[in-house]
């Protein structure tokens, strides 16, 4: 049988740019009710984008909720109703400077299904071309391009700690030992 709860009642608590947040009550399976706390996001895409020598480009920026500088894929959010891959191909192109010619879909993440709704759809990309950074306004970050294998011991020291790269890199590295990639 499967699980499931049903939404009974729906209280908004916030509606901002980025996230919207709701109360609801809901009806559990065995008949009882509870309530919910949920974060609602569009949604994200990321690039793991690799140059011909097997060097990723990556991102170093500060992120405020976490108070630190953390290493990252080039990623962005979702407009509503955007499609995933064209906002991968427009973050890419935003923060690296660079477009693809090639795109292995590496499928879709949950980062946080405790509370939040977010999808991160994550592709890695070849065959690179430089076409010039142009970020947001508010946008600081760093671009540096490492070998694939020293990002993939970043990730297995703890020194990458962000979701969706984790799940790119490690992702990525077994496709490539099963020659899929």
């Amino acid at each position: 049988m499967p699980h499931t709860e049903k939404t009974l009642e729906t209280k908004e608590i916030f509606n901002g740019h980025v996230i919207r947040v709701t109360h609801d009550k809901v009806l559990l399976e065995n008949g009882d009710t509870s309530y919910r706390e949920v974060v609602h996001h569009h949604g994200g895409a990321c690039v793991l984008a690799l140059t011909d020598d097997d060097r990723v480009y990556m991102v170093r920026q500060y992120r405020y909720a976490l108070a630190e500088e953390i290493w990252e894929l080039p990623a962005g959010k979702l407009e509503a109703g955007e499609d995933p891959f064209e906002a991968a191909k427009r973050e890419l192109a935003e923060e690296c400077g660079v477009t693809a010619g090639r795109y292995t879909d590496l499928g879709c993440i949950y980062p946080t299904v405790g509370y939040d709704s977010e999808k991160i759809y994550i592709w890695a990309a070849r065959d690179l071309t430089a076409t010039g950074q142009h970020l947001d306004p508010d946008e600081f970050l760093d671009v540096v391009t490492l070998p694939f294998d020293k990002v993939l011991a970043m990730v297995m020291s703890g020194e990458i700690k962000d979701s969706k790269t984790v799940a790119a890199v490690l992702k990525y590295d077994l496709l490539r030992k099963e020659g899929k990639a």
